[in-house]
Order: structure tokens, then C-alpha cells, then sequence
């Protein structure tokens, strides 16, 4: 069967992980993810210095070609081998992570929601919505515990790029969504999503069935 393709969206801090990591608890080997913050661009010719300085939170700073390809090759059957992003450095480290088809492949990341070609390859679009405060409070904690910035450092990203890429290109992605929720804890929503993926699976198990019945005969 076709694998049924999740798009979880949302601003920095805003619960994305928490929500993805949630429907991967329930569902368990039935899901892969891919995070889109492993598509930034590789920038190996530029000065780590400079690389800083480069605005992360623009839809060009990501390959999303090749998120698009691999997106294909894991609905068709194969495995990827997916790049890894190292934050501490702002470039990716030349390894690369194996992930394998699934029933259900979620795709998590800011502007998942943004490019046309993923919106059109999604059954169900989640965009996490939260408050401005929590999400930058959220933030300054990740980055300094998991990818080893400086608070000055993570202000000055913030004003200068996350804030205005907020409002210009993730939030406006709001309105393309099936659903916004406004925490990844909310229950309600994730007994919905739940019910919905549920629904899916059987539907796409019950087409391979008849299918295989009918080239049987």
C-alpha cells in the first residue's frame, strides 16, 4: 500500500516535536518520520562564521527537491538515506540516517506546509499553534541544552530572523492546515488525528485486498 504521508507544522517552539513524538508512541513501527530541519542546505565552501549568519527560517535555506524525492522513493517502497544536520556547526555533517518505508510517514518541520509539491503530497496537514511568548521561552531552552547556543546568540537569531520568518511564511501556512491545534498535548486533537490515521489505514489496506483479488482472478 501507499504510504499515508502526515505534515506536522508549526512555529519554533510550538509543540511540533511533542506531537509527532506522540502519534510515533501510538503507532509505533507502522510510522517513519523525517524532519525537515535535516533538508537545510549543506554549506561546506562557507566560514562556520558566516554560515551563522545565514537566515534559517526562509524557505530557501532548505533543499526541499530532494525532501519531495525521498518523499516519493519512501511511498513507492524504498529506503532513503536522509541527511544529518548539525546545529552546533549550521551545516550538515556528510552522514547520513537510513529511514525505511512505513504505513504512515510523518513529516515535521516549520514551513512543511509551505512548498505546494508537499502540500499535495499530504493526507492530513497539522499545523501546532501556540503562543509567541512560550514558543521563544521554548526555544531559548532547546537550543541552549541541545545545540549548544548562547542566549545573546539565540536573541539576536530570533529578532533578526525567526521572528519576521514567523509572520511572513510559517504562520500565513496556518490557513493551508486540516487541522490547528494549539498545543502538541491537547488530547482532543490527538484522538482525532488518531481516529483519522486509523480510518486511512483500513481504507488503504481494504484497496490492497480488493486489488489483489481482482489481478487474482
Amino acid at each position: 500500500m501507499d504510504s499515508i504521508i502526515i505534515g506536522i507544522a508549526g512555529g519554533t517552539g510550538s509543540g511540533k516535536s511533542t506531537f509527532t513524538n506522540r502519534i510515533k508512541e501510538e503507532f509505533r513501527d507502522k510510522v517513519s518520520v523525517v524532519y525537515y530541519d535535516n533538508y537545510y542546505k549543506a554549506h561546506d565552501d562557507i566560514p562556520l562564521e558566516e554560515r551563522a549568519l545565514i537566515n534559517y527560517d526562509h524557505p530557501d535555506s532548505f533543499e526541499t527537491d530532494l525532501l519531495v524525492r525521498h518523499l516519493n522513493e519512501l511511498r513507492s517502497g524504498s529506503t532513503v538515506q536522509c541527511p544529518v544536520y548539525d546545529y552546533s556547526v549550521h551545516n550538515r555533517t556528510g552522514e547520513t540516517v537510513e529511514i525505511r518505508p512505513a504505513d504512515v510517514i510523518l513529516v515535521e518541520g516549520i514551513l512543511v506546509l509551505h512548498d505546494e509539491r508537499l502540500r499535495n503530497m499530504m493526507d492530513i496537514k497539522i499545523y501546532v499553534d501556540a503562543d509567541a511568548d512560550e514558543r521563544i521561552l521554548r526555544r531559548v531552552i532547546r537550543d541552549v541544552k541541545e545545540r549548544g547556543r548562547d542566549v545573546e546568540g539565540i536573541a539576536k537569531q530570533y529578532l533578526t530572523t525567526v521572528k519576521p520568518m514567523h509572520y511572513l511564511f510559517v504562520e500565513p501556512t496556518k490557513y493551508t492546515a486540516d487541522i490547528v491545534i494549539n498545543s502538541g498535548l491537547n488530547d482532543v486533537a490527538f484522538d482525532v488525528i488518531k481516529v483519522k490515521i486509523n480510518a486511512l489505514l483500513k481504507d488503504a489496506h481494504q484497496k490492497d485486498r480488493e486489488g489483489g483479488t481482482d489481478g487474482a482472478v
